[in-house]
């Protein structure tokens, strides 16, 4: 025979057939006692059980809300979603991939330990002669950036963007400063956006790195002080 709980309302004989009768206050405050025990909240879904039940319940009711809305019930709803998919896709073949910001800094110029220009020149003519063409415009930017910190023109930095060489470099050089420009977009474009590189943009950083060799930094003149 089952054994009533400690909290039963009603009647339980006790001792000689002693009736003994609990209020229906006390035996709701027996019973909140006694399911407040461990063992009884041991079975309860957890907090994260619970909201994760109640995120697919709503779930649930959002997407029975769009079969209801959507002409064709279900079928509807997948083929929005099969066009939605493929005019991402569309635009993704037609724009391909994103260019990068006008800094392009999502990386370093030199990402390695330090080489010398030469190092970087010997480097860009192995890949240019292997047709790897995207190596050879990173490495041949890079010795553009480290014949100029050679020459102190710039001041050896770590972390410095191809762009921020380029502008650096074109105060000091300022008839080069287009083509040092053109330069750390074509290093971005081949680094950051995944482009592919040409032969005649390889050949065009490598000519400029000859020039820069060559070119004589420009020096401010300092204003006259003296009287007219």
């Amino acid at each position: 025979m089952r054994t009533a709980p400690p909290w039963y309302a009603g009647t339980a004989p006790a001792g000689d057939d002693v009736p003994i009768t609990i209020g229906r206050d006390a035996a709701r405050e027996a019973a909140e006692r006694e399911l407040s025990k461990p063992r009884y909240q041991a079975d309860e879904p957890g907090l994260a059980e619970r909201a994760l039940e109640w995120l697919l319940e709503r779930l649930e009711d959002l997407l029975n809300s769009a079969v209801d809305l959507t002409p064709g019930g279900v079928t509807g709803v997948v083929v929005i979603v099969c066009l939605v998919v493929a005019l991402v896709v569309a635009l993704r073949l037609r724009l391909g991939a994103l260019r990068p910001a006008a800094r392009g800094a999502t990386g370093t110029l030199f990402p390695d330990a330090p080489r010398s220009a030469a190092d970087h020149r010997a480097a860009a003519e192995r890949h240019a002669g292997a047709e790897q063409w995207n190596a050879a415009v990173q490495e041949r930017m890079r010795a553009v950036v480290r014949a100029l910190e050679e020459r102190t023109l710039l001041e050896p930095r770590p972390g410095r963007t191809a762009d921020e060489a380029a502008a650096e470099a074109g105060q000091a050089l300022p008839h080069h400063a287009d083509a040092l420009r053109a330069a750390a977009r074509a290093f971005d474009e081949v680094t950051y956006a995944e482009r592919t590189a040409s032969p005649a943009a390889y050949r065009h950083l490598a000519d400029l790195d000859t020039a820069l060799e060559r070119a004589r930094p420009h020096l401010a003149t300092p204003s006259s002080g003296g009287r007219p």
